[in-house]
């Protein structure tokens, strides 16, 4: 097994660039992830890496042994994952990725009840608003809210989420009631935004008499964690856009209130992207068929929540 774990690691630090982060990820210690690493070089002959105080990059030598390393992982994935499906006892991690609110607020105490449920699987959940690459980071499943634009993925439906702009009820009694979408630029009402990678503007597509529309919206507060909007919001800074399960609690004891009624956000999906060989894996399977219908149930409880709000 010294053999296969020093491979690991070698292909965790050729992904993620640093032996620190690879030890995070593994769970070891930047010496034990050194000492896997020069161990492996002794065996092959060769420098898999050329490192500086500052800097680690693979060698030419390193660029071509990660191919061959990966792939013997991912043949040896494919056969745990034949003999825990022969077996019916499924075992092993499964790595997951999700935004912060859709996480926090579903994600999490949904996959806990998976968890306990089935006592032989690790779940490793990352929870973050950037954008994940589930392949260079090892996800094997990531859940979002929208429609990606990776077409190498496969796409798992979950469940439709209703969204609402909406704000404190001190800012709308300083401000007003915007009546639409258009009353937000007219009036230069305040937008928290979230600020997605490479984003240099802020449009939000809303349900006007004549169809979507998008709206160049404009705003003094931005940041890359929705869960900080919300707080904004219910500090009277502005109004944001979010799904209604992420505020139902708030609407539903009057802390925020919904604004521009007349043009509604559009709603957007609940989904999950994973790569075609990790569907393969029976416990990934598993996960997914035991999430779905809990999701989308905790969905539609929380939008109950706030229909009176709304």
């Amino acid at each position: 097994m010294a053999y296969l774990d020093n491979l690991r690691t070698f292909v965790r630090v050729y992904e993620l660039g640093s032996m620190s982060a690879a030890g995070r990820d593994l769970r070891i210690s930047a010496a034990v992830t050194s000492a896997r690493i020069g161990q492996l070089e002794a065996h092959l002959g060769v420098r898999l890496f050329q490192r500086t105080t500052r800097s680690l990059a693979p060698t030419e030598q390193g660029r071509s042994f990660y191919e061959g390393a990966r792939a013997v992982l991912e043949r040896l994935e494919e056969a745990e994952a034949m003999v825990s499906e022969i077996t019916e006892t499924p075992r092993g991690v499964i790595h997951l990725a999700a935004p912060l609110g859709l996480g926090r607020r579903l994600i999490a105490p949904e996959a806990r009840g998976f968890a306990e449920a089935y006592p032989q699987i690790e779940l490793r959940l990352r929870l973050s608003d950037r954008s994940v690459d589930l392949a260079a980071e090892a996800i094997d499943v990531s859940f979002f809210l929208g429609h990606p634009a990776d077409s190498d993925l496969k796409i798992r439906h979950i469940a439709t989420c209703a969204r609402v702009l909406c704000a404190a009820p001190d800012y709308v009694a300083r401000r007003g009631m915007p009546e639409d979408g258009a009353a937000l630029l007219r009036d230069g009402h305040d937008c928290l935004n979230l600020r997605f990678p490479g984003a240099t503007e802020f449009r939000w597509t809303l349900q006007t008499p004549e169809g979507p529309r998008r709206f160049a919206v404009a705003g003094r507060l931005e940041c890359d964690d929705g869960d900080v909007l919300t707080d904004w919001a219910l500090d009277g800074a502005g109004i944001v856009l979010k799904p209604v399960f992420e505020v139902a609690g708030h609407l539903a004891e009057g802390r925020l209130v919904p604004v521009a009624r007349a043009t509604p956000p559009l709603p957007v999906q609940m989904a999950c992207l994973y790569q075609h060989r990790r569907w393969q894996d029976p416990k990934t399977r598993l996960f997914m068929d035991h999430m779905s219908g809990r999701l989308s149930a905790a969905l539609r409880a929380a939008e109950t929540r706030a229909a009176a709000a709304l």
